[in-house]
């Protein structure tokens, strides 16, 4: 007698499979929520300082003040909505995957960064208004309102960072963890992209790269962030991953701005220009990743110490020999283009054959450029990127293992 067995249709599979995916993307709506908040808020602050560089200071009401706060309140009310539902409505699961704050409240510790972060972002605003109706305008991206501002965007950006992280840790399939791992990189290229930002006074300008003082900040900020990233993340290549989202955002910023008709608003005026003032072209950050990528899978987990000097020489070793020559086309006329967004001063620049000079160069006692001084500068930011590679591969390894 024959038996027969029931078809198992492939349409059901596949609307169970959709459904679960739904599910999925139903509880994840946060990470999503925040991560654009994140990308809103660097990019209000790429804007706003196009705006100061263009037109000057102006009212807090201008449009990238507005982007940026509107982004932190977003980001706020996402993480304060999941804070509350894991407290008083969450399951077993969901309060596992928590942290407590103020031994009753319960979130994912990614949440409770953003709102920090938050927080800090909303008091700068009246801050900077006083500190600019008390001393004037600041010159400066380096000042205590903007530290206090640039605390809370970072709060905000490591937190949606966190919060996919914590995700990706928690993941089963591997689909999930690679959709998660993706966000992952992405929210932490956004946190490269704004760490180099508030260095852009001592590590953006082309005139600046023939000086171990541009090599001394890159190491700085550059090796911590990438190798952290690279240890937590789940993808192959991570850190040139980052490294490219970094460089395309900026490249983005960069186009869009220049197409942008403004016109300075404050006195003096020196350079009149009617066009908003773009950011410099980006770091050519893509080589020291990869080779950074290739000795970490290199080295492993282990011998962190050794892995520290290695990727420390080699760091500073791949940053000079890309950006020594790259500084020298950048300077030239061929650079002064849409492309590569050479030659753009702000409104207040006294323009002159300093904008096609090096600055800060590494001097002798004789007053002229030495190679002995600029050595032991060289030398000295590889010292400096061995600690900021040890300190990232040490915050890269807990990163890895959080799951809340």
């Amino acid at each position: 007698m024959a038996v027969s067995i029931p078809a198992v249709s492939h349409h059901s599979e596949t609307a169970s499979s959709e459904a679960e995916l739904g599910r999925i993307l139903a509880s994840e709506w946060p990470i999503y929520a925040v991560l654009i908040a994140s990308v809103s808020i660097v990019i209000g602050l790429t804007w706003d300082i196009s705006w100061h560089r263009t037109i000057g200071r102006d009212t807090f009401w201008s449009p990238p003040h507005l982007i940026e706060q509107v982004a932190a309140i977003v980001a706020g009310l996402s993480c304060g909505y999941v804070a509350l539902k894991t407290t008083f409505a969450g399951s077993e699961t969901d309060r596992g995957n928590s942290v407590r704050f103020w031994r009753f409240f319960q979130a994912p510790v990614g949440v409770w960064v953003c709102i920090w972060g938050t927080i800090m972002m909303i008091t700068s605003a009246p801050f900077d208004n006083w500190w600019h109706n008390a001393y004037g305008l600041d010159v400066k991206i380096i000042s205590p309102p903007h530290m206090v501002l640039a605390s809370g965007m970072i709060g905000i950006q490591l937190g949606a960072m966190l919060m996919a992280l914590g995700a990706q840790n928690r993941a089963e399939r591997e689909s999930d963890r690679q959709r998660l791992g993706i966000i992952f990189s992405f929210s932490a290229a956004v946190i490269v992209m704004m760490a180099l930002i508030i260095a852009t006074e001592d590590a953006s300008y082309a005139n600046q790269m023939h000086s171990s003082g541009f090599y001394k900040a890159t190491a700085i900020v550059v090796p911590v962030f990438l190798v952290a990233f690279a240890r937590a993340s789940r993808l192959s290549w991570p850190a040139t991953r980052i490294a490219i989202v970094y460089m395309l955002m900026i490249l983005v910023s960069m186009w869009v701005l220049q197409l942008v008709p403004a016109t300075p608003k404050l006195a003096p005026i020196y350079n009149p220009i009617t066009r908003m003032v773009p950011p410099a072209f980006p770091l050519l950050l893509v080589f020291p990743a990869l080779a950074l990528d290739v000795l970490m899978k290199r080295f492993g987990d282990k011998r962190d110490w050794i892995l520290s000097v290695a990727i420390g020489v080699v760091f500073v070793g791949v940053m000079l020999l890309v950006h020594w020559p790259w500084s020298r086309f950048m300077l030239t006329e061929n650079a002064r283009n849409f492309f590569f967004g050479a030659g753009h001063w702000d409104y207040t620049s006294r323009l002159g054959p300093w904008r096609f000079e090096y600055w800060d160069r590494d001097l002798g006692a004789n007053g002229k450029p030495s190679v002995v001084s600029l050595a032991i500068g060289l030398s000295i930011a590889v010292g400096i990127a061995v600690v900021s590679t040890r300190i990232g591969l040490a915050w890269g390894k807990g990163m890895a293992r959080i799951k809340r």
